[in-house]
């Protein structure tokens, strides 16, 4: 793990707290006993921690409800665009980190710890750009800076969990090889970004971290998920042209009709994480190699699935999830 860098309590600014990572990030500090301060837009009762209610597209409520003029060592931030529309994403993944940035410079932070996302090594989406914008800020901006880059949530990679129980096919794209991910449990990723604040090697360095065991296709997990229910496994085979079909069709009719702009934004999305693995990108060669994506913690993904069919987990969605 490393060495640690000074691990006493310390004071955690922290946004996007409410969701499941988040979540697992605040009961993570709490357990090394930091003192955190979520702002949130409405209350959500987390536990061992204050709440402030902040509008952070707002500097003036950051500042007035939820800074209040105090100190605090370090900002952490689990906040992300819900749905990933240029809109929202240059307004949250840039514009509200922007702001919390300022208000942290001002109330004496010297330490940011951003959750960011692997698919940065290879921009071409608004939200990607977005996001890319402020971790190029963060670094420019003086502070000590931890940027982590996971490869893929489970609650990403869990949409297909009932319908495969009502004995539906295992939807893929191509062939279910032509990505792989390693993806990390909340709970593991919490652990890993509380770490942060006590290791001098994840300073000033953006990582990438994975979850434990070899990198995972869509097909691999069809498979698992098929054997953990008993059943034969079948699959649906969509074609990456159809993606690319709608893609065209919606950009088309969307430069006259707004909404089905914001679709083919979205199916924009979906095509990119139908197509690019999220593993870590080799600059060199232009391929993704599992071997250079690090891993972290102790669940997998078929742990997970497990859980979740006995009953023992709920599979929660994420916006960006495919399916």
């Amino acid at each position: 793990m490393g060495g640690s860098d000074s691990a006493r309590p310390r004071r955690v600014l922290v946004l996007g707290a409410t969701g499941t990572i988040g979540r697992a990030t605040v009961r993570a500090l709490v357990s090394r006993g930091h003192e955190v301060v979520c702002v949130v837009r409405r209350p959500a009762g987390i536990a061992g921690t204050r709440e402030r209610i902040v509008d952070l597209t707002d500097p003036l409520s950051l500042a007035r409800d939820g800074v209040r003029g105090e100190s605090f060592d370090v900002l952490m931030s689990c906040l992300a665009s819900r749905t990933g529309l240029p809109e929202d994403a240059w307004a949250i993944d840039y514009g509200a980190h922007v702001t919390a940035l300022h208000a942290g410079q001002a109330a004496g932070v010297t330490h940011v710890v951003l959750l960011s996302a692997i698919c940065l090594q290879k921009p071409v989406l608004a939200f990607q750009h977005a996001k890319l914008a402020f971790e190029q800020a963060l670094i420019a901006s003086g502070l000590d800076y931890t940027i982590v880059r996971p490869t893929a949530f489970f609650k990403s990679l869990s949409g297909q969990i009932d319908r495969v129980r009502r004995g539906k096919p295992f939807l893929i794209f191509g062939d279910g090889t032509l990505t792989a991910c390693k993806p990390i449990s909340d709970d593991d990723l919490g652990r890993y970004l509380a770490e942060c604040l006590d290791h001098a090697e994840r300073r000033n360095r953006v990582l990438p971290i994975g979850g434990p065991g070899e990198a995972i296709t869509p097909k691999a997990q069809g498979e698992q998920l098929f054997a953990l229910l008993g059943r034969e496994p079948r699959f649906t085979h969509v074609p990456v042209r159809l993606l690319d079909v709608i893609v065209a069709i919606l950009t088309m009719i969307g430069r006259w009709i707004p909404a089905l702009a914001a679709k083919a934004e979205l199916a924009r999305i979906g095509r990119y994480y139908a197509t690019e693995s999220m593993l870590v990108l080799d600059p060199a060669t232009g391929r993704y190699d599992a071997q250079a994506t690090p891993s972290a913690g102790s669940e997998t993904l078929f742990d997970y699935y497990a859980h979740v069919i006995r009953g023992e987990a709920v599979a929660e969605r994420g916006d960006h999830a495919v399916f």
